[in-house]
């Protein structure tokens, strides 16, 4: 397999470009024409009867952007209070959301020949939200599909 790192966000026809990311211990490849910024830790406002997914909201330069804990939406354990977590910034809809992660990587440039379906030995949440995988030399890379990880769950109703 054919794996570059490069600072340059430029793809070709032959690559598909992916902004490694880590949630607890798994890899995952956001598609790089997917992401708009990458940002350190930054003030999450909690937004009342919001999906349990939304971890609130922060401003990136002036515009309010839905943060989304990864790791809630992927039905981990929430990370410890004195973990550190980054930000990837995608845009969906016109929207800007920010997808809150423990790590950020590097941009990878994989073979599209290479991408793998999803095993089946997913979970039903993690098949709905990944288009597949790479097997890299010491991990596997799970793609996420923007589209799916920010379809979420409708807040619940408060009782009358």
């Amino acid at each position: 397999m054919t794996i570059r790192a490069e600072n340059s966000l430029v793809a070709t026809d032959s690559t598909e470009g992916l902004v490694s990311i880590k949630v607890g211990k798994q890899a995952f490849g956001v598609p790089v024409l997917s992401v708009q910024d990458v940002i350190a830790e930054t003030p999450i406002n909690r937004v009342p009867l919001s999906p349990p997914e939304v971890a609130g909201s922060l401003n990136l330069r002036g515009r309010i952007v839905t943060a989304i804990d990864m790791r809630c939406r992927l039905g981990m354990p929430p990370r410890e209070g004195d973990d550190r977590s980054m930000s990837v910034i995608v845009e969906h809809g016109g929207e800007l959301y920010a997808l809150v992660v423990d790590d950020v990587g590097d941009v990878l440039w994989l073979e599209p020949s290479e991408h793998e379906p999803g095993p089946a030995t997913l979970t039903p949440l993690w098949r709905a939200v990944c288009s597949g995988l790479y097997r890299l030399e010491d991990d596997l890379l799970l793609v996420l599909n923007i589209d799916q990880v920010l379809t979420l769950t409708a807040p619940t109703s408060l009782a009358a």
